[in-house]
């Protein structure tokens, strides 16, 4: 059975519908490639007997793109061969686009990556008036580029400056704004209207030619060498830069077909889109970033850490203990997803504050037209501020967000735990004390969980879920299920101080402030940061953070470590902190003031003084920026190797999504251990023994990374 199905009716209209075989989506797989290359010479032989052309789809969404299966399995040896094939299915596209006669797509559903690059192959586009439709090419988001002559078209349909977003960001639009942009024609009420608009545009459209293909064409907005445009495009590659910090190859890339191709015809534009579509399909970092973002991520969402043989829950009531900054935005996280709200804080006052954080970002959504006034108050209803526990009363799940302290946290636990529904759940957001030790409040440790959201909620994609030692598979699986429920994307992690995120977030920012304890210059130590593909540097995250919550994290884990018998080891950014905060009282930027100045007005900038205090200018000087950068990569792959090596990560697979997505490790990439293994563990070992070398022990490669090594093993 053929991917594309032929119906040509007695109007002469021929219809194309694809509908590849046992699969839920459509993709540009062989089997696609098979259909088109017999479709289209069927359509070429029957053009006397066609009017015009409707591209449409038997599936939910109009075409999902090209099959990452195969994407991610061409290596440089495959190059050449990759190329061809991708040339041989854009020549059929483009002899369907020039055959004379008008094409329309008809697109019922989302158009991504590659079915959108079909749909701009047509000459008109109609889609679905439908809000949860997503049009756009986002191959970037996986190190790609659009390589069905998305580069190509896009550019020529709306001119450079318009498209860069859309392909260098890989922005996506709902109908109304796609139509708003210029990169489809029209928006139809219903299947039967959308098919009855591609109709009529055929009747009025009986020859029919892109743009580009007419003589005299020329690029909107003005092409390269239009004196404007050319006067942008000078400066362009260095704001791009400015933007990806040199770690992404694929918007400059993308940038270079867009700009070469459109200086030279349309079937020679393509042929340069190819080849940089083939350098990226190949690089490594295009083969990080799917094998996470993509493979990984969707291993995860489908229950790849949840337990088998436990029936999926639903949530219908929680309770959140703490009404500050992370339990309102747990409160609002579950609200918006249709569940009832008990948020309690000590006060009645601080509960309703907590409860206005919901309502100033719903305001945002009504104001932008996203959301409507009803559906706002709606959300609102749900969420019950109060002070009295007796509300929690028939609670499915209780958060505890309260001030990282174990005796505080105790407390909550006996008040709140009697108030839940038989085999309720009591979790705790703590970031970094072990759920073990706080269940030692719990009257049932096997419904005791960890559920360490990121701040700020709302925003933060990413729950890390913390199982303790007598935590039961069962609540785990519910645990699951509750963070599916709001949205987000659950990791699993056994039990230890700081778990997995906060541990190896602390090694990013300790190794950071030891720079600057070391002499080195406090803005080099930044920009390694970002030119590492950190989303900040170090000591901008220290003051985020604040330093105080560092030392009384710091002062929470001395105290529990030396009360189980165990030696504290100081880290040599502890002296710089404690300097920092009881000396200077620099505490971070909620303070107004920490390694950076915060001005009233205008941007923030780094303490002067700090260069007084800190800086040894030979040291300064000499360091190597690839020894900075690497530093700050190499400090959290090994802690998260050691996570590893205790247990304390279950699999790969959380590794990466949980350093990416908790702690922004450099998205390039493709994660904490994917960097080992993209690295070469023997030369990741290497390079991390010379550090342990220079710089302390604190660098030497954990068993795990040794034995794995000796192997040239990767993590798997």
């Amino acid at each position: 059975m053929s991917a594309i199905r032929y119906e040509l009716g007695s109007d002469k209209v021929l219809t194309l519908t694809i509908d590849m075989p046992g699969q839920s989506a459509n993709t540009m797989n062989k089997a696609f490639r098979e259909a088109l290359d017999e479709t289209v010479p069927k359509v070429l032989g029957d053009l006397e007997n066609i009017r015009g052309i409707i591209v449409t789809s038997a599936k939910k969404t109009f075409f999902a793109g090209g099959d990452l299966n195969e994407i991610f399995k061409v290596t440089r040896d495959d190059a050449q061969a990759f190329e061809d094939m991708v040339n041989a299915m854009k020549a059929q596209m483009r002899a369907l686009e020039t055959c004379g006669k008008p094409v329309v797509s008809a697109i019922n559903g989302a158009a991504l990556g590659g079915g959108f690059e079909i749909a701009l192959a047509c000459h008109h586009r109609i889609v679905l008036n439908n809000n949860s439709i997503q049009l756009g090419l986002p191959e970037v988001t996986l190190g790609l580029l659009p390589g069905g002559g998305g580069t190509q078209r896009l550019p020529r349909m709306i001119g450079l400056e318009a498209a860069f977003p859309l392909l260098m960001e890989g922005k996506k639009l709902r109908p109304a704004a796609a139509l708003k942009a210029g990169i489809i024609d029209e928006i139809a009420d219903s299947p039967e209207d959308m098919m009855a608009k591609a109709r009529a545009f055929i009747d009025a459209n009986p020859n029919c030619q892109q743009p580009w293909d007419k003589k005299g064409f020329k690029l909107p907005g003005g092409a390269p060498h239009h004196p404007a445009m050319a006067q942008k495009l000078a400066i362009a590659p260095a704001m791009l830069k400015q933007k990806t910090k040199g770690c992404y190859p694929a918007p400059e890339r993308i940038m270079a077909a867009a700009v070469e191709g459109a200086q030279v015809d349309f079937d020679n534009g393509s042929l340069i889109e190819t080849r940089y579509f083939a350098e990226l399909v190949t690089g490594q970092v295009s083969k990080n970033m799917t094998g996470t973002f993509w493979f990984q991520l969707n291993d995860i969402n489908a229950g790849g850490s949840r337990p088998s043989g436990v029936e999926k829950e639903t949530f219908k009531k929680v309770g959140v203990l703490g009404a500050g900054m992370m339990g309102a935005g747990i409160a609002y996280s579950t609200a918006t997803r249709g569940m009832e709200v008990v948020l309690k804080d000590v006060s009645a006052e601080s509960a309703e504050k907590g409860k206005s954080y919901s309502e100033n970002l719903l305001a945002k959504k009504v104001s932008r037209g996203h959301m409507t006034e009803e559906k706002k108050v709606e959300i609102l209803g749900r969420i019950k501020a109060t002070d009295s526990a007796a509300d929690l009363e028939g609670c499915d799940l209780v958060i505890e967000a309260v001030f990282e302290d174990s005796d505080l946290k105790a407390k909550v636990t006996a008040e709140a735990e009697p108030k839940l529904v038989d085999n309720g759940i009591f979790a705790s957001n703590t970031s970094t004390i072990p759920i073990t030790q706080l269940a030692n409040a719990s009257a049932k440790p096997e419904n005791f969980i960890g559920l360490h959201f990121f701040s700020p909620v709302d925003k933060m994609q990413l729950v890390e879920i913390i199982v303790g030692e007598k935590t039961s598979d069962e609540t785990l699986a519910r645990a699951f299920d509750y963070v599916q429920q709001i949205g987000k994307t659950p990791v699993v992690v056994n039990d230890s101080r700081g778990f997995f995120t906060s541990r190896v977030f602390g090694t990013f920012v300790n190794e950071g402030i030891c720079m600057l304890g070391e002499g080195i210059h406090p803005a080099s130590i930044e920009n390694a940061g970002l030119l590492a593909g950190m989303p900040v540097g170090p000591l901008t995250i220290s003051d985020e953070v604040s330093m105080t919550l560092m030392q009384l994290v710091r002062s929470q884990s001395k105290k529990d470590v030396e009360a189980a018998g165990g030696t504290w080891n100081p880290h040599p950014a502890e002296a710089i902190i404690d300097q920092m905060v009881n000396e200077h009282g620099r505490k971070g930027k909620a303070a107004g003031a920490g390694f950076y100045e915060y001005p009233a007005k205008g941007k923030k900038y780094l303490w002067p003084e700090l260069e007084t205090l800190f800086v040894d200018n030979e040291k300064a000087r000499d360091v190597k920026l690839q020894d900075l950068k690497d530093r700050i990569l190499f400090i959290q792959a090994i802690e998260t190797v050691r996570c590893l090596e205790e247990g304390v990560l279950r699999t790969v697979e959380d590794a990466n999504i949980g350093s990416i997505f908790g702690i922004g490790y450099a998205p390039w990439t493709g994660g904490a251990i994917q960097f080992v293994n993209q690295y070469g563990v023997r030369a990741f070992t290497e390079r991390a023994q010379e550090l342990a070398n220079i710089y302390g022990e604190r660098f030497t490669p954990p068993a795990l990374l040794l034995e794995h090594a000796e192997q040239e093993k990767p993590f798997t």
